[in-house]
């Protein structure tokens, strides 16, 4: 299957009704969206009007109204109905060869109910009216009630995309792949004669959205999303290193372009080459100089999620009680951005229908926002964000980051580095955890520099960088004017769900930060 169900009558398509559900109790509901006049507009008419994507499904305003009055059939005060049609194409190469090509289609429907401070939450994979219904009746368990709540008519909103694409991926076929992951292999091998095994994957995707609730809102989005990604193996002397790269982007196929796909190549190969010559870590509470772009994974995990509301809400978060006060230094401003065009964390709208913005979560050192969702909005008494997130139609929404990263400071990166007598220069970050109570991180270093006297020599790898991420913040003393976006394959996990990320730094100094490693 290649071109999806664009062609395929719903009744064809949807032979099964599968219901699953979970309800869980959490703090406080509620909140609405601070609409944006510049990129979100409404319309009286009913949707089946306006040719709206799920109307191939039979979707239309009236439909939902009934969805929505199953779901508030109990007593609940607000409900919504988010519809998923997630289409993906994978191929693989690996030894020259392809070795797997396939495709996925997830159909479905979340219905949630929102009652005073718990959530009703269910999902079907099928978008008749029965399943949507029977999920929607177990969200209103939430509740235990009379109803109180009607379904306001829909107004369909329409979006101004920051990732549109002139040739949907439904319409690539495997021919015009092919050559794209056949030039990357070609580029991967012939870097160095020591790299023994190139392993390639390219996928698509693209998500069609739908998002009403019984405030009125309906509105729908497409998302695509693009990535290819290359592991190279080698051999030396005895020893096997293993490195990787990858390259992602709400975007079509014109982004696979010779340049990036060259870039992907010379660095998965550069990276795994160079290991060969890495020294132990040094160990101890030394400097880090974070390398510009991926090192925005340590900003992400080690600071990021401490700002995400529902942590706040809850008194979890190191920073629950720290809005309006000085959290870094004053050459320190950090923004959590949706907006921006087709980066892979971006969205024109989140999961909850609210338009996407660009969050000053720290302002020249001062914590100004957390990124809020429906519920932590109600809370606060504030706008939403545009920061409620979800996997797919299987899951809730939960205040999860978008693209987030630093903005630029006053110094130079060479000023930066002179400045180090002995430290760690940290370049490609590979994995992490973080305890987000506390706030401690342990992130595992790929790829590094040492510096001495000022200078970056020998390479590194194998190395922990170990810290607590607001006293990091707090000494992220130099920070350099060359920021950059990372645009590889990041994934956020939280609550059990993956999304899409980006992240971005510029060249930033820490203090210290405690290092561990092994012998190389």
């Amino acid at each position: 299957m290649d071109n999806g169900l664009n062609g395929m009558k719903r009744r064809e398509f949807l032979k099964w009704i599968g219901t699953g559900a979970a309800v869980a109790t959490v703090p406080c509901l509620g909140g609405g969206c601070a609409a944006d006049k510049a990129t979100l507009k409404s319309s009286e008419t009913a949707a089946s009007a306006h040719g709206l994507y799920f109307d191939r499904f039979g979707i239309d305003a009236g439909l939902l109204k009934r969805v929505m009055d199953a779901g508030l059939s109990r007593g609940g005060d607000f409900c919504d109905v988010f519809l998923q049609h997630k289409i993906r194409h994978w191929v693989g190469m690996e030894d020259g060869a392809i070795n797997r090509a396939y495709t996925t289609v997830d159909l479905g429907a979340g219905v949630r109910v929102l009652k005073g401070d718990a959530t009703g939450f269910a999902y079907c994979e099928d978008l008749s009216e029965s399943a949507m219904k029977a999920a929607a009746q177990t969200a209103a368990a939430v509740a235990d009630g009379t109803p109180h709540v009607r379904p306001a008519p829909l107004k369909v909103q329409t979006i101004k995309s920051a990732y549109a694409v002139e040739i949907p991926w439904s319409e690539v076929g495997i021919d015009k792949k092919l050559p794209l992951i056949e030039r990357l292999n070609t580029q991967v091998r012939g870097r160095d004669p020591r790299i023994i095994k190139v392993t390639i994957f390219l996928s698509d995707e693209t998500s069609h959205i739908l998002v009403a609730n019984s405030e009125g809102l309906l509105v729908e989005d497409e998302q695509p999303m693009a990535l290819v990604y290359a592991v190279a193996v080698a051999q030396s002397n005895g020893k096997t290193e293993t490195g990787y790269q990858s390259l992602s982007s709400r975007d079509g196929l014109s982004f696979f372009s010779p340049q990036r796909l060259d870039r992907v190549a010379h660095d998965a190969a550069d990276y795994t080459t160079k290991l060969f010559d890495a020294v132990a870590a040094p160990m101890g509470e030394l400097p880090v100089v974070m390398a510009p772009g991926v090192s925005g994974i340590l900003l992400h995990e080690a600071i990021g999620h401490g700002m995400e509301a529902d942590f706040n809400r809850k008194g979890v978060s190191i920073f629950a009680d720290r809005i309006g006060k000085r959290i870094a230094p004053e050459h320190v401003t950090i923004v959590d951005d949706g907006t921006n065009e087709r980066l892979r964390g971006s969205i024109n709208i989140d999961d909850e229908g609210c338009p996407s913005q660009r969050t000053v979560l720290v302002e020249k050192g001062i914590l100004r926002s957390y990124m809020h969702d429906r519920i932590s909005a109600k809370h606060y008494k504030l706008p939403s964000t545009g920061s409620g997130r979800r996997q797919s139609f299987r899951h809730p929404p939960v205040p999860r980051m978008r693209n987030t990263y630093m903005l630029n400071g006053p110094h130079k990166a060479e000023e930066i580095i002179a400045s180090v007598k002995k430290g760690l220069y940290a370049e490609v970050f590979s994995n992490g955890q973080v305890t987000i109570g506390a706030g401690t991180f342990t992130f595992y270093l790929k790829h590094g520099r040492l510096i001495e006297n000022g200078k970056l020599t020998e390479v590194v790898k194998d190395a922990n960088l170990i810290g607590s991420g607001p006293k990091v913040l707090d000494k992220m003393d130099m920070v350099a004017d060359d920021m950059q976006l990372y645009s590889g394959g990041g994934m956020c996990g939280k609550d059990g769900q993956r999304v899409p990320v980006g992240f971005g730094l510029p060249t930033t100094r820490a203090g210290a930060i405690s290092i561990g490693g092994r012998q190389s």
